[in-house]
């Protein structure tokens, strides 16, 4: 929005190569500001900005660029300056960067690295993808146990300026063995001639590199921490994670989610960068898997064929029973699904699940159901349409079959999720559009039978 709003003026500035105005414009403004206003000026002029703006300021901006961004910029710019900003980058935001990055481009990037950079980028890189191995930095405050207060601090103010987060202080010991780890806070409170083993507690969790992203945020949000110390087989503190890292890894999750929730396979990146064949690839496959489980909703309309000959008027309202339970299905899918994510439900509460969805599934379709049998009745009685002489039957159809359905419909989305799970499967993939699909075929199923009861000897 800020972009969108000050990009004209932005652009006005440099079309007038007034740089020193475009310099003090930007000193003020946050870098995630600048980010934003940057991402809306074409790629040359993005280059511009950097070149102008303090070397301290240019490589925070940088890191709130999308990756996308971030490498058409480092191609704008010169090798000089795009080595400075690689150099100067937060490790893991930099190995953030070169992970989204072609090979070749990798390699071209890491060989502008200082030695000791390359060294620790190439470390980073060498962890699994989606590990916690590739979020975490090396840089962070370690400290002795008989360390005083005071010499803990001093030790702080001279190598703290370099450190992700001065938030959370690691005692590790000789050999670099995490011990456990303080709040700045607790610190800052205790007399300076304390010693940090006289407040320590051992009571900390860690991360192991290989451990999967997801353990992490699960940790993350169980323990509520901003950062959480990353250790090797051996309890020795490689270095950390942070929060913000852990922000970037649950918006990928949400999005893989809400795509497979929407009847396909997660794109695994951006839908303006994607290539079309890809993306019909990935949306292709549950497309024809829908497709078939639609194509038994026909057969079994096929089998029912003789009955609507008969009674014709039991069509017009197939769409009204079939979405009615589909739509009951996809709300207690999501509903789950999400549950499971953030821990409300795990596999033993299958058989709470399914009582509760019972009775609100019965509810749900009782109130459908009414609402359908009172708008047949209103219908007829103000003849806007003529249901025959046997319209109580067919509202009496129509609503029990909608409290049938809608119950079947809740049931099966709800303990959809359960099963794949059971199997070892992501819930996630038992998206709204195969609940519906399921229900559709089985609520045809429902109505007729029940159009069978009702209305054998009358109309069928």
């Amino acid at each position: 929005m800020l972009g969108n709003l000050i990009g004209p003026e932005i652009k006005e500035l440099i079309d007038e190569r007034n740089f020193t105005a475009l310099r003090s414009a930007f000193e003020a403004w946050a870098p995630a500001d600048v980010a934003e206003c940057i991402t809306e000026l074409p790629a040359n002029e993005q280059a511009v900005i950097f070149r102008i703006l303090p070397h301290a300021q240019s490589t925070d901006v940088f890191e709130y660029l999308d990756s996308d961004a971030q490498h058409v910029v480092l191609k704008a710019m010169g090798d000089v300056e795009a080595a400075r900003i690689l150099n100067d980058m937060s490790r893991d935001d930099r190995t953030a960067l070169l992970e989204e990055l072609p090979g070749a481009a990798v390699q071209q990037m890491i060989q502008l690295l200082s030695p000791e950079e390359k060294k620790v980028a190439l470390s980073l890189l060498n962890y699994a993808e989606d590990s916690v191995g590739r979020l975490m930095t090396p840089d962070f405050i370690s400290v002795r146990g008989e360390w005083t207060i005071q010499q803990t601090l001093d030790y702080i103010r001279e190598h703290g300026r370099d450190s992700e987060t001065l938030n959370v202080i690691y005692v590790t010991s000789d050999h670099g063995r995490l011990i456990d780890d303080l709040r700045i806070r607790e610190i800052l409170v205790r007399p300076v001639v304390m010693k940090i083993d006289e407040i320590r507690d051992n009571a900390f969790v860690s991360l192991r590199a290989n451990d999967d992203q997801k353990t992490a945020l699960e940790l993350f949000r169980k323990y509520d921490r901003t950062s959480l110390p990353v250790v090797d087989s051996e309890e020795k503190l490689l270095g950390i994670v942070t929060v913000d890292d852990m922000l970037d890894v649950q918006e990928e999750e949400a999005t893989e989610d809400i795509q497979r929730l929407g009847g396909m396979e997660a794109l695994d990146e951006p839908y303006m960068t994607i290539a079309l064949w890809r993306m019909i690839k990935k949306r292709a496959s549950w497309l024809i898997i829908l497709f078939l489980g639609e194509m038994l909703t026909a057969t079994a309309m096929q089998k029912y064929e003789d009955d609507i000959e008969k009674a014709a008027v039991l069509a017009i309202f197939l769409p009204l029973i079939i979405s009615s339970g589909g739509n009951a299905g996809s709300q207690a899918t999501t509903l789950i699904i999400r549950a499971m994510a953030v821990g409300e439900v795990r596999l033993r509460d299958w058989w709470r699940i399914m009582r509760k969805e019972i009775s609100s599934g019965f509810f749900l379709g009782l109130i459908l159901g009414t609402v359908g049998f009172m708008r047949i009745l209103l219908w007829q009685a103000l003849h806007i349409f003529n249901y025959g002489p046997h319209f109580l039957l067919i509202a009496s159809t129509v609503g029990l079959a909608l409290v049938g359905v809608v119950l079947w419909g809740s049931v099966a989305g709800a303990m959809l999720p359960f099963l794949l799970r059971k199997c070892g499967l992501d819930p996630a993939t038992s998206s709204a559009p195969f609940v519906a699909t399921l229900v559709d075929v089985t609520g045809l199923l429902i109505y007729f039978n029940v159009a069978l009861l009702i209305l054998r000897g009358t109309m069928l």
